[in-house]
């Protein structure tokens, strides 16, 4: 294979993020990034921790899934209060990263990276970053918030096409304030 035909596939999923992310924006917009509110390297570091998370196997995982883009939308919503803590988390992500592998966070293959985030969860990751932020704290953080991207409403940017829901077996997307019926049954009485 040709020098110029390797591409990994962390890079393959993060391209095709950026570009799916870009598409609608690209003709009517000038904006440089498809991001919200994070760069495309914070968005290509968060986008490997969370397939990290929630990796694919016979279920799409965290990537397909829309999960950075469900963040980062929040990021200029709702947590925009933790915008502060993602920029120093995941600049701290890549300097641990840096410093154990000599690469950044995204580069690294899944053992590494997995090491990595033993390191932040168990709050043992150094560097400057980590001095104004606990590593574990950031860890707990990216965690629940890649579930919420993962399980919750498509409508909030994760959750692709409900594929957790189809994963887990819901047979329909949970309707908050309407019950389901099965009117193909006859009413007891």
């Amino acid at each position: 294979m040709s020098r110029r035909a390797k591409i990994t596939r962390r890079k393959f999923i993060g391209i095709a993020m950026a570009a799916a992310a870009a598409g609608p924006l690209a003709s009517c917009s000038r904006l440089v990034s498809p991001w919200r509110v994070l760069t495309a390297e914070e968005a290509q570091t968060l986008g490997a921790m969370c397939e990290r998370l929630i990796p694919a196997d016979q279920d799409s995982g965290a990537a397909w899934a829309g999960v950075v883009i469900f963040i980062d939308r929040q990021l200029a919503g709702t947590y925009k209060k933790l915008r502060k803590s993602y920029r120093q988390g995941l600049a701290g992500t890549d300097q641990t990263s840096q410093r154990h592998f000599g690469r950044s966070f995204a580069e690294l293959n899944a053992r590494q990276q997995e090491e990595i985030l033993t390191m932040l969860e168990k709050g043992r990751a150094q560097g400057d970053a980590w001095k104004q932020l606990s590593s574990g704290e950031f860890f707990d953080l990216v965690l629940a918030h890649t579930m919420q991207g993962f399980y919750g409403d498509p409508r909030h940017g994760g959750n692709r096409e409900g594929v957790s829901w189809k994963m887990v077996g819901l047979p329909y997307p949970p309707i908050r304030g309407r019950l389901h019926y099965d009117l193909s049954r006859p009413e007891r009485s």
